[in-house]
């Protein structure tokens, strides 16, 4: 384990007109934009998550040699006490699997829990995935040894993938999407599963949908209702706002005009959406933050210092602002960084 003040580089604030591009600011709000880099210790730094627990923030991401194949990842998770001043307090491993995005929660008896893929090599050969599961203690360190968790017999897959973790009244609700062998090639799955451990998962639903759905994040606006932002890969490559009432068996489906990437959503205060996502604009790739509604309904509100292999944000809510990660390849090697920006500014858009 590393402390980041050990890192030579350290964090430092990138100039604001980089960051503003498509948002355009109020004049008492333009102070308070701020991008600054928090890591750059490993030769890929990506998919990144955030979380506010009891007192302060925690970044967790995947380090490897290369996004894919990268047989070699690992999970670390930064701690700070105020989105700037950053220490490495845990890097998690475990023999012969690559974990990939990792994603935080906060579970019902008061522990970070870490959720993240498990791809198996053998001879540098994949050969299928197992999702992993760690848990702090009740403050927020000492990780424990990554474990496979258990998914629901009646629908486990050699490709399980559980995405994100988030829980509602007690319960954690996931979406497990499935892929075989051969990717895009080859016959996909996806279900909608629930925990009250983050050790087992249950079958609640099968969503149908084409397109190859993947990647996904389910929130929960103030009336209970389940919405589920859903990346697809094929087709159109639109993405998907999905919605269901418990028990969150009957689904309806909003398509959007934006193709996503490690898509992530929150909810304002007032209802609104704010989506984090890849962006891809013929050539060129960024990314992009937008605001919406629950109808899939969404418009760019500012773009990040990004390009290339980028995105996969992490996003909380807190004292009137936007705290956003994500990690983008830029400025070279691809490294991890974090924004602020006002909530008043970006609802007003």
């Amino acid at each position: 384990m590393r402390a980041f003040t050990k890192i030579k580089f350290m964090f430092r604030l990138l100039p604001a007109f980089l960051f503003l591009g498509s948002i355009t600011l109020p004049a008492q709000h333009k102070g308070d934009v701020e991008v600054w880099k928090i890591w750059d210790g490993s030769p890929h730094s990506a998919f990144t998550d955030l979380l506010f627990f009891k007192g302060n923030y925690y970044c967790s991401f995947r380090e490897g040699s290369g996004h894919v194949p990268g047989t070699d990842g690992t999970v670390r998770i930064l701690k700070s006490p105020d989105g700037k001043r950053w220490e490495s307090i845990a890097d998690l491993k475990k023999e012969g699997i690559d974990l990939r995005d990792p994603k935080l929660s906060v579970t019902p008896a008061g522990k970070i829990m870490v959720i993240m893929g498990g791809s198996i090599y053998n001879n540098g050969k994949l050969e299928g995935r197992k999702p992993q599961v760690s848990f702090s203690d009740a403050n927020g360190g000492n990780y424990s040894a990554p474990e496979e968790v258990r998914v629901d017999p009646a629908i486990t897959s050699w490709g399980d993938w559980l995405w994100r973790v988030t829980w509602h009244n007690g319960v954690g609700y996931t979406i497990d999407y499935q892929i075989g062998p051969q990717e895009r090639k080859g016959p996909t799955a996806m279900y909608l599963l629930k925990t009250t451990d983050g050790k087992y998962f249950e079958k609640v639903s099968k969503i149908e949908m084409d397109g190859f759905p993947n990647e996904a994040t389910i929130r929960f606006d103030k009336k209970g209702v389940m919405h589920v932002l859903i990346r697809r890969e094929l087709e159109d490559q639109m993405g998907v706002l999905a919605e269901s009432k418990a028990p969150f068996t009957n689904w309806t489906f909003h398509k959007l005009d934006q193709r996503l990437g490690g898509p992530n959503f929150v909810f304002t205060e007032k209802g609104k959406i704010l989506m984090g996502t890849r962006v891809h604009e013929g050539s060129v790739v960024y990314t992009g933050l937008f605001l919406g509604d629950t109808k899939g309904n969404f418009h760019k509100v500012a773009t990040f210092p990004s390009s290339g292999d980028t995105s996969y944000p992490g996003m909380v809510i807190r004292n009137g602002s936007l705290w956003f990660s994500y990690y983008s390849s830029h400025e070279g090697k691809t490294s991890i960084y974090m924004a602020s920006l006002p909530l008043k500014a970006l609802e007003k858009k």
